[in-house]
């Protein structure tokens, strides 16, 4: 980790988080502080498990500095408190997870709210560092996430042992940070690094909605994504009257770093992905904002519907979603079914029709194609957009509409082979820009 970063996510949430803290236990008369170090020394617990298992709702847990080998499995409402500067270690060697903020521990899923996990290292899990799960309103802040996702067999693409409530985990083990079922979780300025997936938010026992995912660096994750929302098959195991999914919508990814991830497996690993692989699969509505996203071993955006079907099964949901004021360069080409015609920014592939996605002052840069639009039917409306030199600013592959007004195709005179160009039928460009936007105030 660089001085750098370790500086930019640390001195602001601190104090940010200490004051939150102070006005929660404020809030709450009954709430107690509880401490950990590792002997055990002035009235303090020397483990944080036992920490959590003595805490009451409510209460804070300040951790102090070394190594804990532990799994942390959360179960009520408190505040996990270390120092990014001096974070705590939970070593996680032969556990499920490092941290484990479960709400399914009693039926019918109601869930946990409240849960703050601030300034932790986070390592060799064999499946994910952090797992959220049918919770509400949960921070994390300021933790490195690193090497996790042990029991991944890259050679079999599975997860051996992984629990039959994480459906469809393939090639990511869960990620270095999972969210499934989460609402208005707050993940922010984390470290998440050399797992085999990065930052993922599914939707096995519940709908995953309102989540703001910003100001993380995600990098060097080998096998899959950087930032991943996946609509996964429902976890009969939890929730056996579960038909389709139930949903993922309304997330944020705000102003992250994510780059040089699934470059350990050919045609893995988008800086942000946004899937509903098969009928009933909902993903609409998220916003990509003001990210970088680079070196990636897929497009900087990609999103994929693979699996759509006739009436009457259930129809796919992949529309609405807004990318918006990022800066995407020097990613590689989709491949397969989804095969772009060379290193791409942003890719959409859906067999079915997919309707209401903006793509908007985002600048492109080191990319043979910048937008590529694959689907039977649909809109979507690309403004404002500053492409790549020398390159296809948009090219169309399907049958769906692009409205491409008002973009810089690198010269004043709009698109020709000098400047940036478009390709396929039904795009719309003009009136184009005669300057480039700036999106420094993104």
């Amino acid at each position: 980790m660089s001085c750098k970063f370790r500086n930019s996510l640390a001195r602001q949430p601190f104090l940010l988080v200490l004051s939150l803290v102070a006005l929660f236990a404020a809030s709450n008369a009954s709430a107690a502080t509880w401490c950990v170090n590792h002997a055990g020394t002035a009235g303090c617990k020397s483990s944080i498990s036992a920490a959590v298992s003595a805490a009451t709702a409510g209460d804070i847990i300040n951790v102090a500095q070394g190594t804990y080998a532990e799994q942390v499995i959360i179960t009520k409402p408190l505040s996990l408190i270390g120092d990014p500067f001096n974070p705590p270690v939970i070593d996680a060697t032969g556990q499920f997870n490092g941290i484990f903020v479960n709400g399914m521990a009693t039926a019918p899923l109601p869930g946990i709210a409240n849960v703050t996990i601030y300034g932790f290292e986070i390592h060799n899990a064999r499946f994910e560092g952090i797992l959220i799960a049918n919770a509400s309103n949960v921070t994390i802040l300021a933790n490195h996430v690193l090497n996790n996702n042990k029991a991944l067999v890259p050679s079999a693409a599975e997860c051996p042992g992984i629990p039959a409530f994480e459906t469809s985990e393939a090639m990511d083990c869960g990620e270095g940070i999972h969210l499934m079922a989460t609402d208005h979780a707050f993940v922010a300025r984390n470290l998440v690094e050399d797992n085999s997936g990065g930052i993922l938010i599914t939707d096995e026992t519940g709908v995953s909605n309102s989540n703001l995912i910003q100001g993380n660096v995600v990098q060097n994750n080998g096998y899959a994504c950087g930032i991943t929302m996946a609509g996964h098959p429902p976890a009969t195991s939890i929730i056996p009257s579960a038909t389709i999914s139930f949903g993922i919508m309304h997330n944020v990814i705000s102003n992250n770093q994510s780059h040089n991830n699934g470059l350990l497996l050919p045609g893995a690993g988008a800086g942000v992905g946004i899937f509903a692989p098969g009928p009933g699969s909902t993903n609409t509505a998220n916003v990509i904002s003001g990210n970088e996203l680079y070196d990636n071993g897929l497009p900087g955006v990609t999103m994929h519907n693979h699996g759509s079907a006739p009436a009457p099964a259930p129809g796919v949901n992949l529309n609405d979603n807004v990318i918006i004021g990022n800066h995407i360069y020097g990613n590689a080409a989709d491949t397969a079914d989804a095969t772009t015609p060379g290193p791409t920014g942003i890719n959409i592939y859906s067999t079915a029709p997919v309707t209401g996605l903006v793509i908007s002052q985002n600048t492109f840069s080191d990319e043979t194609v910048d937008i590529v639009f694959k689907a039977p039917a649909g809109t979507i409306d690309a403004h404002f957009n500053n492409f790549t030199p020398h390159s296809t600013g948009i090219d169309n592959l399907g049958s769906g509409v692009i409205s491409a007004t008002e973009n810089w195709w690198n010269c004043a005179a709009g698109p020709s082979a000098k400047c940036s160009i478009a390709t396929g039928t039904g795009i719309t460009t003009s009136p184009w820009l005669p300057v480039q936007v700036d999106i420094s105030l993104q």
